[in-house]
This record gives C-alpha cells, structure tokens and sequence, in this order.
C-alpha cells in the first residue's frame, strides 16, 4: 500500500517576429536594451521589402522588466549565437536551408499567425504573469479541467530551502479529482467519443489498429473492473511490464481510474532490475505479456518476470496474480510458460468484465504513479508524481510546447516505460482529446524509412523522438527519408539529450523540408514535464538550444558555491521555486530526495546538469554535471565534445566520457561511429581531433578515438554511457548488466577495438 497521506510524515514544519517570408541578409544586429538591471524591454517586428533589402524596425509596446525575467527579456532583435560570429542570417521556415554554423530560424508568419505563442510580446505577457502570480496563473488553467471538489485557498505550498525544514510541494492540494476521468470520460461527455484516440503501428508492416475516446474508454473500465475483483485498491501499486501494445496506456489509465499506483518497467530491463523494483513497491498485481518481437528479435517477457517474480519471493516479497496479455503475433499462448494459481490470461479474464467502472475521486496530491530511474550508486530511485499538478502541468506543457491542434495526429517514439511515455505518450496528449500514434516495433525495421512510411499512413503531423534516433537515421541516409512524403508534418521535438546542431540541422532540412519548427525539449523524469523549450512560431530558433522556460519556470545557473550567474555564463542548472509537475518524493527514502536535489545548492532544486546562457538568453544544455570533464581546470562538457566530433562529415556517431590522467587530471576519450563505409584510418582519427581544436578548443581535443561500429545503448536509444567509462578505464571486469542493451554484443566489439 502506497500512502495516501506521507506528507504527514515527511512534509513537517530581445525577441522578434519576422513578417516576411523572403530570407532576411545582411541585418546589423541592434545591441540588447537590457544589460543587468531592471529596465525597459522594447520588442520590435522586423519586416523586409524585397525591393532595396530595406529593414524597417516597428517598436512595440514597452514593458517593464523585473528581476525575475531579466534572462527572458535579453532576446536581441536577432540573437547572435553561443560563441563567436563574423556574420548574421536569418532563416524563414520553408524558404532556405539551415546550414551555416550561425543560422538563425525564424518561424514562419503563417505559421505564427495560428499559433498558441505567436510572438516574444505573448510569450512574455503570459510568463511575466506566470512567474509574478503563480497561484493565478495555474489556477486558471486548472479550471479547465473536471475537479470533484475545488482546492483550497492555498493554490500551492512550497519549501525548497533544506535550511528551513523538510522540502515540499503541494499543488492544489485538497481538491478532488481523477486524472482517467479528464484524458476520457470528458471528451466523450463533450459529445467526441467517435474521435480517434490511439493508432497502433504493429512491429510488422500491415498488422495495425485503432481506439476511439469510446471504446478506449470501455477498455479501460474492464481492466479496472478486474484489478478491483482481485482486490487492487485506492494506493495499491500495479507493476507493469508491458511493450508497446495498445494494453499499456489501457493499463496506466485503469490503474489512475481506481485509485492505484501504476509503476511500468521498461520491458527491456533484466529480471534482477524488475525484481528490485518489486521488492521496492510491493505490487498487489503484476501485469506483462508473453513475448514481444522488435525488429527480427523475439524477447520472452514473460520469462523475465517468472524469473524476477521468483528472485522477489524469495526474498520476501509474494505477487499473488501476475495479469499475460497473449502477443500472438510473437509468440502463441501454448509455448508460453505458465504457473497456475498465479498466471492469469488477459484475453480470458478481462473483456468479461462490464465496460462502465465508477471513477475513485483522489485528491490533488495522492500518488499517481512510481517511476524508477537509475542512481549513480546503490537501488534505483522511485520518482514519485502526484495526481493533480502532474496533469495541469503535461497537459499545458504538450499545448504551447508542440502548439496542439485538434486536427493534428500525433507521434512520440519514446516507451511508456520512460518518463517521456507517461507524460507525452499517454496523459498529456490524452488530457487535450489527441490522437496519438504508439508503435510496437524498432525504428529502422525493416529498414530505415520505417519512421517516415509511418507518418505518411497516418498523417502524422507532430513528430516527438530522440537525438540519438535522428542520428542514426541520419547515418543512414537521406534516400530512407526522401523517398516518403512526410507533408503532413508541421511540428518536430527532440527529447533525451541535448541535440547536436548538425543533427538538428539534418531533421529540419531533410526530415522536415526546412519548414517545421524543432521544440528541442529540456525536462527530466523529476519534473514531470517540459522545463526549458522553444515555442513553436515564438521566436527565433538556434540549432541546439532549448531557449527559454516554459511558463511557471524559474532556471538558475549557479557557480560552485551556489552563487546565481547573471548573463552570458556557464554553470549548474537550479530551478528557483516550484511547478505543478514537480515530483514529491523519492519513494521510501525522503531524505534521499533531500540530499540529492535539494542540499546540493540549498534553496533550489538542483538538476544535475549543466548549462550555457549566451547573451541573448537562450539556454544550452552541457550534459550531465557527472559528464562534465575537468581536464586541466577547464570544464568541458561531453556533448560540446560531441556535438564538434559529429560535426565531421564523415563521423556519424561520437560518444565522450572522460578518463584519469595523470598530468591533466581527467582526458577525453571519444567513441566514434564513423559514417557507413568510411574506413578506419590515422589520418582520420588526426582530422576528428582537429575538427575539435578548431570548434572549441586545444584544450578539448580528445586523447584517444576509440573506433566504435555501434555504441551500446538501450532499446529506448539511450547510450548506456557508465560502460563506455568502464570501457575506457579497462574496468572489463565491472561492466554490470548488459540486459537492457539493444545489442549486447556491441559491447564486445567496443573491447576488441579498444587498442585499435
């Protein structure tokens, strides 16, 4: 049983918009009117007449600045970059290519006529007031929603400051209101039940299907109506280890509608990792499937669980049901092994029960589900989110952030077994009545025009995914993207890691025709959702940069000592304050939560990475603060290291950790995956590392290229980066669990190369 009331026990005590749509040229950037002190911001429309080139700067209303939004309102008439410019130019979406290191995209102005942000003056207005009456601003929003019972008169509750007790955060806390009940029941009261909510894509062409807001709707009821008969009640947790099937959102959804706590498992994770987690939440169900087929490879689930269900017992903790849909299209139901008493066949049990299940009314800040993410040491931690913030938060931040219409469809690439999964598969595209595609299979099966065959069948208007997917197609080739269509695309998103700006340049231009606007996303599993992003048709974009805070959002970048850096700076990234999406707790270990995020930099809640601010106030995230390499006393950032590598025309993939060095302190050790063909040679490995002398520096020149044909990564495309460190310190002997790896045998052939 998962606490509905633990907070009793720990919570004691310059921008512009470009009218035209030709391309603007030889523009003298006009110096920013804001320097460090609160002052005035003037906004200007920029308009160009082909005739002559002339440039005619319109003011607009001047609006006082306050502290609070000093970094905001720094955006130049046109921003100049992060590092040094000779030249300006100005890109209009679908008019040129982004291809220059110091382009500029500007959206287009049919595009930002439509849009939520259509310009810096509305995106300021709404975040000044965001930020000055945070109360009000969520409040309002909040009230669009379906609430049982309204709040109390506190919207929210914050200690962020360990030196002046326990850290909370409450969001209106004391309303009542289920999360199941606003991603369906709202929509098909509204009269939009015939709408499609979810396309499902099977892992092999032509196996496909489709969920209207109804019939979602009614599944969901049936599985709810299930788990109540086998005794799952209100605070209960639910293990979840499902692929990518329709049955996982189903999952999620019925577990929110009664009350329970929902906690997926990558189903990719060993059966030692699925046991830690099941001996850390104490499921009253588990629910998986017997296999699942990726790409050409079958992967027997349900082995995985028979195996951690086990290991769990015997160290105390019994699941008395362990729910199997049967994925016949990988495995059929009689090569499935199977312990009666125990094992329960979706397909026999749940379309038995009724399609209609009473909503359980939760308040604001009881638990909606537990998310395991891995710790730099010792058990994984249980990120815990609330009901109540959680949903104001994704579901605001999937509007402005991707600038959601109702007639758009929409694709995220990630799994629910992420974070990405739960907030921008499943709750916040639901919440805003979305049709949302989810794909079972590998994204280049059966070959690496998948992705793009997939957006042409559905019309696939949103496109969300990771920078490592983009560069892996984008190693395979423009010929997989341009013999597909993809006109129905208007917005892109990458999530996951910061984007290299060669690669972001490759999805605008190729997958995106130069005319769809990237939201390159920064956020984390804490936070719930989106915390620094562009906003499409906003302002101008810098291949690279997440640019500015979501609305709400306060970001800090702070020395060693914690001391707040003003302007063009480079630092740790804190967040001052807190946001609806915030999570509360590390599940269990409350004073672990504590000490990892909050006394770090007291008074804030520290992030874990690094950041740039250039002087135009857009934001560059660094990496992990735990990949940062100190060598020499300079701090360098493993993706700027990367970021300069696979700007080589022949480097497809690079991957940077750092090693010890006995003059330098720590040296830089680069994993690189050269282009399809490209043989290995000296005169390369000498043109990589020049390549980085040029772009940053002697100083971040990498000390050894390791040849790399792949680099060992999760199914979900994260690059396992802790065995990439062992790899390069020959620690061969505490390379860990190689499970969850796409292809193991990556590993192998990294060690075989390592003298190479």
């Amino acid at each position: 049983m998962i606490s509905q009331s633990y907070n009793s026990a720990i919570l004691g005590g310059g921008g512009c918009e470009v009218s035209s749509p030709c391309k603007l040229e030889n523009i003298i950037a006009v110096n920013s009117l804001v320097k460090s002190s609160p002052s005035i911001s003037s906004f200007c429309q920029i308009s160009s007449r082909k005739s002559g080139g002339g440039v005619r700067l319109n003011m607009g209303s001047n609006l006082r600045t306050t502290n609070h939004l000093r970094h905001v309102e720094s955006m130049k008439i046109l921003p100049s970059g992060a590092g040094n410019i000779s030249s300006l130019n100005a890109v209009i979406l679908g008019e040129a290519l982004a291809s220059e290191e110091n382009d500029l995209v500007f959206p287009n102005g049919s595009f930002s006529a439509q849009a939520h942000v259509p310009s810096p003056e509305k995106y300021l207005e709404m975040y000044k007031r965001s930020i000055e009456d945070p109360a009000g601003f969520w409040a309002d929003i909040a009230s669009e929603f379906c609430w049982k019972q309204k709040w109390g008169e506190q919207v929210y509750n914050e200690n962020l400051d360990v030196r002046k007790g326990n850290i909370k955060i409450e969001w209106f806390k004391g309303g009542i209101t289920n999360i199941c009940y606003n991603c369906l029941d709202r929509h098909v009261e509204a009269g939009n039940g015939n709408n499609i909510a979810i396309y499902w894509e099977g892992n092999e062409p032509g196996f496909d299907g489709t969920l209207t807001y109804t019939q979602l709707l009614n599944q969901v009821c049936q599985l709810a109506n299930y788990l109540k008969d086998v005794g799952v009640k209100k605070g209960d947790a639910v293990v979840v280890y499902l692929p990518m099937l329709m049955e996982l959102p189903i999952t999620m959804l019925a577990c929110a509608r009664i009350g329970a706590v929902h906690s997926v498992v990558f189903a990719g994770f060993s059966s030692e990792s699925l046991a830690q987690r099941i001996m850390d939440c104490k499921p009253k169900v588990v629910i998986t499937c017997n296999a699942v087929k990726r790409g050409a490879k079958v992967i027997h689930l349900k082995d995985i669980v028979d195996a951690s269900l086990k290991e769990s017992a015997q160290n105390g903790v019994s699941v008395d049901v362990c729910l199997t849909y049967e994925n016949q299209s990988a495995m059929k139901r009689d090569d499935t092994k199977w312990q009666e008493g125990r094992d329960v066949w979706w397909q026999d049990a749940v379309p038995q029960y009724p399609t209609t299940c009473a909503v359980e009314w939760v308040d604001a800040e009881d638990p909606l589900f537990l998310l395991y993410t891995s710790g730099s040491t010792g058990k994984p931690k249980g990120v815990l989110h609330t009901t109540g913030g959680y949903m104001v938060y994704t579901a605001t931040t999937f509007k402005y952030a991707f600038d959601y219409k109702p007639s758009d469809v929409y694709w995220c690439t990630a799994d629910c077994g992420w974070i990405t999964g739960h907030s921008y598969v499943t709750y916040g595209p639901l919440l805003n009545g979305a049709t949302v595609l989810v794909y079972e299979g590998a994204p280049n099966y059966p070959d690496a025009g998948r992705c793009w065959d997939i957006v042409d069948k559905y019309n696939v208007s949103i496109f969300y995914t990771a920078p490592t997917l983009v560069r892996s197609l984008m190693r395979d080739g423009d010929q997989y993207v341009t013999r597909y269509s993809r006109k129905s695309l208007r917005v892109l998103g990458s999530v996951g890691e910061p984007i290299n700006p060669s690669a972001w340049r490759w999805f605008f231009n190729v997958v995106g025709d130069s005319r769809c606007p990237i939201s390159d996303t920064w956020w984390q599993t804490e936070t719930g959702g989106f915390m620094i992003t562009p906003l499409p048709g906003a302002w101008p974009q810098k291949p690279g940069s997440a640019t500015f805070p979501f609305f709400g959002v306060q970001p800090i970048i702070v020395d060693e000592k914690g001391v707040e850096l003003e302007g063009e700076c480079s630092g740790y990234l804190c967040v001052k304050g807190s946001w609806p999406g915030a999570f509360r707790t590390l599940y269990g270990d409350h004073e672990r939560y504590e000490t990892t995020y909050f006394k770090p930099f007291p008074g804030y809640y520290f992030s874990g990475d690094g950041c740039s601010r250039d002087k135009d106030g857009y934001h560059w995230l660094t990496g992990r603060v735990d990949d940062v390499i100190n060598v020499s006393g300079h701090r360098i950032g493993t993706a700027e290291v990367e970021s300069a590598l696979v700007s080589h025309p022949q480097c497809a993939e690079a991957a940077v950790v750092g090693v010890e060095h006995e003059v330098k302190g720590q040296g830089i050790y680069a994993f690189v995956t050269l282009v399809d063909g490209v043989p290995y040679s000296e005169e390369l490995r000498k043109s990589l590392v020049l390549t980085v002398r040029k772009q940053i520096g002697a100083f971040a020149a990498p000390d050894k290229i390791h040849w790399a044909p792949g680099l060992p990564k999760t199914r979900s495309g994260k690059i396992m980066r802790r065995i990439l460190r062992k790899i390069a310190s020959r620690q061969l002997d505490e390379l860990g669990d190689t499970s969850t790896l796409a292809d193991p045998s990556v590993v192998d052939q990294l060690i075989e190369l390592a003298d190479s």
